[in-house]
């Protein structure tokens, strides 16, 4: 039996405290400031915590602690207080979406104090509770060891061609910290271009001479096609959901980071990146940015050809 205290019960540490406790017998612990999100783990056999403090108190060394809270400053006043309150060989695990630079920062600052840092690009979204999380682990390796245990309750389910040692099917230790979040954010602007792809095909289904069923469309195709994927099944979801013009969304998509930072990286070693970054820019545009360059583009048509412009909708007022 492994122990391990948890750090934020949001849609992922939520289920993950509760996929820990319904498959395995790991004692787990958590923190929350949402005493909501902390009595329901406590209702599926989490022990809850008042506190970091009291939590750390709760655990017996060498102790685990998984982060799973937003990335950025929420994170690293989060590792800032950890590191006081722990003792040298504890454990700590981002779970989150940090910036693989940051992790390397942290684990270089842990290390003065003898504690391990292990970084967990974590994906599965509000599915994994079901089906399981695939995880990118970076660390020491014998930190990652002691969170195999863990990790092998979180990951989907083993079977005969699991990948042999370090990393169940599931999960894979890449290599020092910073490397897990390093692929996450590879994955996630993979995850951008795919997106995109399949909103521009069914987009074009949506305008067609055709009557098509964009449901039928996305079921069909993870029968045996090419582009099947777990993306086109939950397309069908949403289009049997809500029909084919998705009537009750907007537009609006926001994004995480991650596929900035990716094609920054890009950007840095020369690698052309062209799917992720448009894809990336199809999210901005979508959130009402460019009509100041589309207004330039008309006022120089206009200037140079005369040609026809449309008021704004000032100017008609």
């Amino acid at each position: 039996m492994t122990q391990i205290g948890f750090v934020g019960l949001g849609k992922m540490g939520g289920n993950m405290v509760r996929r820990i406790r319904r498959d395995s017998d790991h004692e787990v612990f958590a923190f929350d400031f949402d005493k909501g999100a902390l009595a329901r783990a406590k209702g599926a056999g989490v022990i809850g915590a008042s506190s970091l403090a009291d939590l750390v108190a709760k655990l017996t060394p060498p102790r685990i602690v998984w982060i799973m809270v937003p990335a950025g400053e929420p994170t690293q006043q989060t590792v800032d207080k950890l590191t006081r309150l722990l003792d040298r060989d504890d454990v700590i695990v981002d779970g989150g979406n940090s910036k693989w630079t940051d992790d390397k920062r942290r684990a270089k600052e842990c290390r003065k104090a003898g504690i391990h840092y292990v970084d967990v690009g974590t994906s599965g979204g509000v599915w994994g509770l079901d089906v399981g999380y695939c995880m990118m682990v970076g660390g020491a390796v014998k930190a990652v060891k002691r969170l195999a245990p863990i990790l092998d309750v979180l990951a989907p389910a083993s079977s005969p061609d699991s990948v042999p040692a370090i990393g169940a099917r599931g999960w894979l230790h890449f290599g020092p910290a910073g490397a897990g979040h390093y692929v996450k954010m590879v994955h996630n602007g993979i995850e951008y271009g795919l997106m995109q792809a399949y909103a521009e095909g069914f987009d074009l289904f949506n305008k067609s001479e055709y009557e098509l069923d964009n449901a039928k469309i996305a079921h069909l195709w993870n029968q045996g096609s090419v582009v099947r994927s777990w993306l086109c099944e939950l397309a069908a979801r949403a289009f049997e959901a809500d029909g084919n013009d998705l009537h009750t969304l907007s537009g609006y998509t926001e994004d995480s980071g991650e596929g900035r930072w990716t094609i920054a990286e890009a950007t840095a070693r020369d690698v052309p990146t062209p799917v992720i970054t448009a894809s990336l820019y199809a999210r901005l545009y979508s959130r009402g940015n460019g009509d100041y360059a589309n207004r330039v583009l008309a006022a120089l048509r206009n200037q140079f050809g005369g040609h026809a412009v449309k008021p704004s909708r000032t100017q008609r007022g």
